[in-house]
């Protein structure tokens, strides 16, 4: 058995699971967010309590346990508290700033970069600092993907988009004959 998918989920106050037909729903106070569950395993809810258990003697069925615990577990984070990822810009000119739903990136192309995001993710920004805030943690990481590639920091001067918790690992440049 897992030892991930050992681990039982406690439901917090004003949160709501529902499991039906193989579909788990879950409102919090943030939101809702629904999921399939794959059919080697089984959601089983009790009180404020929540636990995945194996439904199948697949020999894969071990690691869909563990994985299906962990996102569940991050389905009821995300409804209850939310997540938040936090992305840094350096470099001299670099700008950034929100308008509606839409991050407006100057990063040293000749002209602006515009990044719509997707309907559920919310950000801010505080100085140098991009704050993308919302429910779903896969979708949430992607976002901040994606917005981390449109300009990366290189290895020189540090400049470019990183995460906060992140450290580029800095080269020497040239040296003078």
């Amino acid at each position: 058995m897992s030892r991930v998918g050992k681990k039982i989920i406690q439901i917090p106050e004003k949160t709501e699971v529902v499991y039906k037909d193989r579909l788990l729903t879950i409102k919090g106070p943030k939101g809702s967010l629904d999921a399939r569950i794959h059919p080697f395993v089984d959601v089983k809810i009790d009180d404020k309590e929540l636990s995945v258990i194996i439904a199948s003697d697949d020999r894969n069925a071990d690691a869909f346990h563990g994985m299906t615990r962990a996102l569940v577990a991050n389905m009821v984070t995300g409804v209850s508290t939310g997540f938040v990822r936090v992305l840094e810009v350096n470099g001299i000119g670099y700008r950034v700033e929100v308008k509606g739903n839409t991050v407006v990136l100057s990063v040293g192309y000749s002209k602006p970069v515009e990044y719509t995001l997707p309907e559920g993710i919310t950000a801010e920004v505080e100085k140098n600092q991009i704050k993308l805030s919302g429910i779903d943690k896969q979708k949430l990481g992607q976002i901040a993907s994606e917005i981390r590639k449109i300009r990366p920091p290189e290895p020189y001067k540090g400049k470019g988009i990183k995460y906060l918790e992140e450290t580029i690992q800095r080269k020497a440049g040239k040296t003078a004959a």
